[in-house]
């Protein structure tokens, strides 16, 4: 399968594929006799689980040994464990200031319709004092 095809195949930009063979992640394909690059059906499969690892918020490091540890044995999955453990931390500490944000955001809006002297609301409070640091 041809460059376009598969880059349309797995909604990404032909480029990408350029860029993920020359870090490794994908292997050169071999070349029809007009030159063109000539990738296997297997590569599709490849791409998405690259695609998918991306949104689970793996870098393409982490994709690259991911792919690495898939071809070991016993210590190739103790090792996935660890990244997965590690993403899923840093998953839970942005969970944690997404909440924390929508704890500020959603008192904001319940005060809003008060008095400024009547308004506890910690957002605000924080604008404030930056505002007041910046002059």
């Amino acid at each position: 399968m041809r460059t376009s095809e598969l880059a349309g195949q797995v909604g990404v930009n032909p480029e990408t594929l350029r860029y993920y063979e020359r870090r490794g992640l994908l292997r050169e394909p071999p070349r029809t006799a007009s030159g063109y690059r000539d990738y296997p059906a297997a590569a599709v499969t490849l791409l998405g689980f690259i695609k998918r690892a991306q949104q689970l918020g793996f870098t393409l490091d982490d994709v690259e040994e991911l792919l690495h540890l898939d071809r070991g044995g016993p210590e190739g999955c103790d090792a996935a464990r660890e990244l997965a453990q590690a993403r899923r931390a840093d998953l839970e500490a942005r969970i944690a200031d997404l909440r924390r944000m929508h704890d500020s955001l959603t008192e904001l809006i319940s005060t809003c319709g008060l008095p400024r002297t009547d308004r506890s609301c910690s957002l605000l409070a924080a604008l404030e004092k930056h505002a007041g640091d910046q002059s």
